[in-house]
């Protein structure tokens, strides 16, 4: 039986921005101040991209280090440097443009209320880099996601504390299994499973109306070369998945994409979609029994 669930969008909710798209368009970022496959990680390593092996490309680690590494302070930028290297040291050099980004970089708070998925620059020899902000002291996970030329998909994590103001914790709720229709900037978004269930590969299908004359929006426009993005992230932040769609080229209402859920539990997703000039993302909880 086909299981629907809808995010209940909060009226908290705010929109940062996220840097730019690979067509020059504003991405924005959500954080959520209000009521907000893969495989466990090793230290430093998440799995995603449709989950890549356990143990794939061990050798490749990932230094991530700071402007002011010590003293990061909330609200205020700061240039986040990562090194993509061999476990001898000695830099890759060469990497793939996957989405029309060699690396695409997954900021997320610890109880995953902000999230904020930016492009750095690729300034030779391994070393990316980027300028950007973090909303509240606490802890942060950083998620490096790139390919090697010549290898498959890799990730790459750090843990991050900031200083500063804190905001209050959110608790990581899983929303009812019910058809309810919520609304983002003007749309109403849907997202139902084929299945909805562990170690076994799934469709999420999101569809997108517009939210006042309720008819279906057919005009997405191509967000980094897709339909579409998905992340996921277990509760605990240590499984990681970025869904790609099974049909790039889509412009809605539907967008459809294939992964597996590596063991019950709540996990969030997040999906990105862009109309109009403008990247909005989407947050869902959900409980995988």
């Amino acid at each position: 039986m086909k299981k629907t669930i809808t995010i209940l969008l909060l009226a908290a909710a705010l929109l940062t921005a996220c840097g730019q798209g690979g067509n020059g368009t504003k991405e924005s970022a959500t954080e959520e101040h209000g009521g907000h496959g893969g495989h466990k990680e090793k230290e430093g390593s998440e799995a995603g991209h449709e989950a890549p092996a356990a143990g794939a490309n061990e050798d490749v680690e990932a230094s991530f280090s700071y402007s002011d590494t010590d003293n990061v302070q909330a609200n205020k930028e700061t240039t986040v440097t990562i090194q993509i290297q061999a476990a001898d040291g000695k830099p890759y050099e060469q990497f793939e443009t996957v989405h029309e980004k060699k690396l695409h970089l997954i900021v997320v708070s610890k109880d995953l209320s902000y999230f904020n998925h930016i492009h750095p620059e690729y300034e030779g020899n391994g070393k990316f880099t980027i300028e950007t902000a973090f909303p509240a002291a606490g802890d942060y996970k950083l998620i490096a996601d790139f390919t090697l030329t010549g290898s498959e998909a890799t990730n790459r994590s750090s843990w991050l504390t900031v200083k500063g103001e804190e905001a209050a914790a959110v608790p990581i709720v899983p929303y009812p299994e019910a058809e309810l229709t919520q609304t983002v900037d003007g749309k109403q978004v849907e997202l139902s499973f084929d299945q909805l269930t562990a170690n076994k590969e799934l469709m999420l299908n999101f569809n997108i109306s517009d939210a006042e004359t309720k008819q279906p929006i057919t005009d997405l426009q191509p967000y980094l070369g897709a339909i579409g993005h998905v992340v996921i992230l277990s509760e605990d932040a240590e499984n990681y998945l970025h869904v790609h769609p099974m049909e790039e080229k889509g412009s809605g209402p539907e967008a459809k994409f294939m992964t597996t859920f590596p063991h019950s539990g709540i996990y969030k997703i997040w999906g990105q979609f862009q109309r109009d000039g403008k990247v909005f993302t989407v947050p869902f909880v959900v409980e995988v029994p």
